[in-house]
């Protein structure tokens, strides 16, 4: 445990909780939501302008085919950040079970 807070110390970063991967998830998924529906938009009004009638579920699931690939590229920081809070987390998980499981057999620190 004493790891995890000095390598959190080094890089001037909170520690990783659940709260925080939460809301890193919760801004990642917002983000490509938003983007498949600019995406949809774009392709729904573009068809009205150019005289032609496409169905809103057409237009929403080439907003999702066309934004898979975009988003990713798009929004790199933010799955980054999913990544690293997922890393840390299970970091320190880890160090608590390894820490648990060396009391359990009465090894000393």
């Amino acid at each position: 445990m004493k790891n995890a807070g000095a390598e959190n110390a080094g890089t001037g970063e909170k520690p990783a909780t659940t709260g925080t991967l939460i809301t890193a998830i919760v801004l990642y998924t917002a983000a490509r939501l938003a983007l498949v529906v600019a995406i949809a938009a774009v392709i729904f009004f573009v068809g009205k302008a150019a005289g032609v009638d496409v169905p809103l579920v057409v237009a929403a699931v080439f907003g999702v085919l066309i934004a898979l690939p975009v988003g990713m590229v798009a929004f790199k920081t933010l799955r980054l950040r999913v990544n690293d809070q997922i890393t840390r987390i299970d970091a320190a998980r880890s160090a608590r079970h390894d820490e648990l499981q060396s009391r359990l057999r009465g090894d000393s620190e």
